[in-house]
């Protein structure tokens, strides 16, 4: 009878590590693609193959989750998580990966108040005040010196953490009822195609030419580590990996998508941006770990570990509507 293999909790935590500096470097290879693949096109094409990678991976999830309601559920999860990365690479064409990457992780700030807005939950003081350091980080980031105009990219980026925040609870009502690796891959497999069709209707014919191998070496990182790779790391991590220690790692992945801006893409991170991002940062910091010292002060005796997959940067929203799944 052979024994179970015990695996120290060190190597979940670096499995969460490298997850964020996955995704932080994906913005600028994103950057860099969709100088070559329109917006939805390129969303499409990566979605698509990354729901067949994981249709191939998890194809016994699928079983027993070909159903009407499952697959409506996985249908709307798609609607709302293709309108996120569609809007946020759009915004990414005309703004900076350093500067997309930290707008974007303001979603985990916007949770608690539309969760407000649908379903009566108040937000806390902490949720008050990390907004209030948001949306200043926000204005010394985004606003050009001596004007109040957003850039484009900047405002669209911002509508795309919306877009997030509506997906992250949107997956927390739906894990709920329906297998979440199900969810995932029809979330997948139904956003390609979305992005397929709407870049066929709106944008031009990709330039076949400009389909060269650095391009198709961009899409394998996005499909296979971005997106595959990433959400295992997470799925597995967080199951061995406290609410509150994987939140505050996987909250780096702002930090190494500027890192990775300034390394690949030149980007100059001014002493007036540099303080905006320690604002967001701040902010996104206080609307995670908050809500997850309250809920373990009004139950000392629970476990932080859960037994469910969380979301990307696990926004806690409250005590049901923790259980949330990749979100990007």
């Amino acid at each position: 009878m052979t024994e179970k293999r015990h695996i120290p909790g060190f190597v979940y935590k670096l499995m969460l590590l490298a997850a964020t500096i996955i995704w932080g470097f994906a913005f600028v290879v994103m950057k860099d693609a969709v100088d070559v693949l329109p917006p939805a096109q390129l969303i499409g094409v990566r979605f698509f193959l990354t729901g067949l990678l994981m249709a191939a991976v998890f194809h016994r999830s699928l079983k027993g989750a070909l159903n009407g309601p499952c697959l409506k559920a996985g249908l709307v999860l798609a609607v709302v998580t293709f309108l996120a990365f569609w809007v946020q690479t759009v915004g990414l064409a005309d703004t900076t990966p350093g500067k997309n990457a930290f707008l974007t992780a303001t979603y985990c700030v916007i949770v608690p108040f539309m969760l407000w807005a649908v379903a009566g939950k108040r937000p806390t003081f902490a949720n008050v005040g990390a907004a209030a350091l948001c949306i200043t980080g926000i204005g010394l980031v985004s606003l050009t010196a001596g004007s109040l105009a957003f850039e484009f990219g900047d405002a669209m980026t911002l509508l795309c953490a919306v877009f997030f925040a509506a997906q992250i609870i949107a997956i927390a009502r739906y894990s709920k009822r329906f297998d979440v690796l199900a969810l995932t891959v029809y979330q997948f497999l139904f956003g390609g195609i979305a992005g397929l069709v709407v870049g066929a209707l709106t944008e031009p014919a990709p330039n076949l030419a400009a389909l060269t191998p650095e391009f198709a070496f961009n899409l394998f990182y996005l499909v296979v580590f971005a997106s595959g790779l990433c959400y295992l790391f997470q799925n597995v991590g967080l199951v061995h990996v406290s609410p509150a220690q994987g939140s505050l790692l996987l909250s780096l992945e702002s930090v190494f998508g500027v890192l990775a801006s300034v390394l690949f893409y030149g980007e100059v991170v001014t002493g007036r941006m540099a303080v905006g991002f320690v604002l967001i940062f701040a902010a996104i910091l206080i609307s995670e770990l908050a809500p997850t010292r309250a809920k373990r002060e009004k139950h000392p005796k629970t476990s932080e570990s859960s037994d469910a997959p969380k979301s990307r940067s696990i926004p806690i929203v409250d005590e049901d509507d923790s259980d949330l799944v990749a979100s990007s």
